[in-house]
């Protein structure tokens, strides 16, 4: 299985690069994984929210393919301890499933087409996170979840 994780945007703070950086370095060992970037819409000043949302949206499906396995990282979805976590990524590595893409959306979140095409919705908090930290904190997460599949001491209990 590869994991993908699909945002809007790119990252543009330096420090949260370097940390996205050094844990994909990591995964690689574990997994493979990719970063893919859906540039920022031009001229949203003159788009409403919806537009917005429905533009995003429509870039999103895009980059989709119809056996992929869509996951949206949202604020109103279940959330997992990292153990949890780990366990829910094992399930879908042993599913049979190619591709599991995780989607961090735009600012307003997701369109109603995303919401109808994803299989499932993670938070990975109830708190709130810029666009830019969420990233690596799900690619720090993702790792930690390898990590404790194999019984490694990264996490500890």
């Amino acid at each position: 299985m590869k994991i993908t994780l699909l945002v809007i945007g790119k990252t543009d703070k330096e420090f949260v690069k370097k940390g996205i950086e050094e844990y994909q370095k990591r995964l690689v060992h574990y997994i493979p994984f990719e970063l893919k970037i859906i540039p920022d819409l031009k001229s949203t000043k003159n788009l409403s929210e919806a537009q917005q949302k429905q533009k995003e949206g429509d870039l999103i499906l895009g980059k989709i393919e119809a056996s992929d396995c869509l996951i949206l990282l949202d604020e109103n979805g279940k959330e997992y301890s990292s153990a949890a976590f780990s366990n829910y990524l094992e399930k879908k590595m042993i599913s049979g499933i190619k591709n599991l893409v995780f989607v961090i959306g735009g600012p307003y979140g997701f369109s109603e087409e995303v919401y109808k095409k994803a299989q499932g919705k993670v938070s990975l908090s109830k708190m709130t996170f810029s666009h830019q930290m969420i990233r690596m904190i799900f690619v720090e997460q993702l790792y930690r979840a390898m990590t404790i599949i194999k019984g490694e001491p990264y996490h500890h209990v």
